[in-house]
Order: structure tokens, then C-alpha cells, then sequence
């Protein structure tokens, strides 16, 4: 059977209702009930035993009444309650939707600003170096570490071809020391963070080191993205100069790596 549910104010006017059914027959009990009445020879009820005995009957039924009242006025309440703990339940994960549409949306224009931002392909050295400026302020605007460290590598000799120690503005620090060794053999570094380039049938190794000891899956993704996106521009800056001067991988750049 299918149960009724019935408003709070419907029932108050019920059970209001009732009362002043119930109160209108306890006044004119007296006025109803005249003269005794007999149920056998030997038992008559008298009139006041009557009245009496309806008046108690009523006041029951005005209890029980009260107490159906009272219980459907809490069942109410319960479910009131139930509702406004849904509702803050749905605001709650409202509100974790938007700040997760919002990092979405951060991660977008991050995206954004990795692969459309450079506008032409690197041709000198001083080209070279403001690609690692641009995309290591990206590292930065990914993770919240205070520098990064960009290095391209000779696999062969394990010596640094070239590399950027960028920092955030405000923050000075001393220069990282990082073996290229650990790095080409992707062991780990203390306290550190090292990305390196995915193919690895290049003969150089592009890696990004950032004091963290973790990141998530979606800023590991990123870094990997800057990095693959480093190896291909030095790739193309590569095969561009390869017919003007000597293979810029051989080319051992002044800088302080490490064997």
C-alpha cells in the first residue's frame, strides 16, 4: 500500500480540526447524554457514569491524536533535515566542480601557452636561449618550486651540451649540482624531480629537474610535454645548422655540468 504523505500545515489544520471536534463533545456531553441507561436488569448505567466515561474516551482519542500529530511533525522534520544535508551534499560537490573546471581550465591555457607561443623555430644560440626561458617560467607556472633546471645532454659522453637554471623572480639560490650521469641513466636525485625526453633513439638527452619529491599525474604530463616539446626545437635547430657549422651536439658549451 502506498503511503500518504501529508504537509505540515494540513496537518496542523487537521488535527486543529479535531481538537475542536473533540472539545465541542466534551461541552455538549451533558447537553447529549440525558437520563440513565440500562444494558440488563441488573446493570443501568447512570448518567454521569456516561458522560464520564465519554469524556475519558475523548480525552484518549485527543492524546492519540496528539501523539500521530506529533510523530508525523518529526517524521517531516527528519526529512527536511535529510533534504538540507542533500542539498549542502550538491552544493559541496557544485563547488568542487567549478574549482576543478577552473584548474581545467588553468591546465588549458597552460597547454595553450606551451605549443602556440613560440612563433618561429630557433635558429642561433640566443634563440636557443630564450626557448628555455619561455618554457622554464612554464615549469614554474606548473610547479610550485622555487627554480628548474633544463639541461641537454650528450648521451655518448654524458657531458652537457647546453642548459638553463631558471629561478623565480624574488628567489636566489645556489646552482644545483646534478650529475649527467644520473640523469642518462634516470636514477634518482635527492629531494629532486627528473624528467627526461621520451625517444630514446636520439644520441642527446633533454631532462628538467625541479626540487619536488612528487608531482601528479597531471603536472607530470605537462613537464613531459615542455621537455618532448625542448627536444623536438633542438631537433629542428639541429638539422637547420647542421649544413652551417659543425652538429651542435658535439659542440660542448661553457656551462657548469657535470660528467
Amino acid at each position: 500500500m502506498k503511503k500518504l504523505n501529508f504537509h505540515p500545515s494540513f496537518l496542523q489544520v487537521l488535527y486543529f480540526i479535531i481538537l475542536l471536534i473533540l472539545f465541542s463533545f466534551i461541552i455538549y456531553t451533558p447537553t447529549l447524554i440525558q437520563g440513565s441507561a440500562s444494558i440488563s436488569e441488573k446493570i443501568i448505567l447512570e448518567e454521569e457514569t456516561i458522560e464520564g466515561s465519554l469524556l475519558g474516551a475523548l480525552m484518549i482519542l485527543g492524546i492519540l491524536i496528539l501523539g500521530i500529530y506529533k510523530r508525523e511533525i518529526d517524521r517531516h522534520k527528519e526529512q527536511i533535515k535529510k533534504i538540507d544535508d542533500e542539498k549542502k551534499r550538491v552544493a559541496d560537490r557544485l563547488l568542487v566542480s567549478d574549482q576543478y573546471i577552473g584548474q581545467v581550465n588553468v591546465q588549458i591555457n597552460e597547454i595553450e601557452s606551451i605549443f602556440n607561443s613560440i612563433e618561429k623555430y630557433p635558429r642561433t644560440k640566443a634563440d636557443f636561449t630564450r626557448v628555455f626561458s619561455f618554457y622554464g617560467e612554464r615549469v614554474l607556472g606548473i610547479i610550485s618550486s622555487h627554480w628548474a633546471l633544463i639541461r641537454i645532454i650528450n648521451r655518448d659522453t654524458q657531458r652537457t651540451v647546453s642548459e638553463h637554471f631558471h629561478t623565480r623572480p624574488g628567489f636566489t639560490s645556489d646552482y644545483p649540482h646534478v650529475s649527467n650521469k644520473m640523469i642518462v641513466e634516470k636514477q634518482p636525485v635527492l629531494s629532486c624531480t627528473t624528467v627526461t625526453s621520451k625517444p630514446d633513439n636520439l644520441e642527446f638527452i633533454v631532462s628538467c629537474t625541479i626540487p619536488v619529491d612528487k608531482m601528479n599525474r597531471h603536472q607530470l604530463g605537462f613537464i613531459q610535454a615542455i621537455v618532448n616539446e625542448i627536444t623536438m626545437l633542438f631537433v629542428i635547430y639541429n638539422y637547420s645548422n647542421s649544413g652551417k657549422n659543425r652538429d651542435f651536439v658535439n659542440d660542448q658549451i661553457s656551462s657548469p655540468g657535470f660528467r
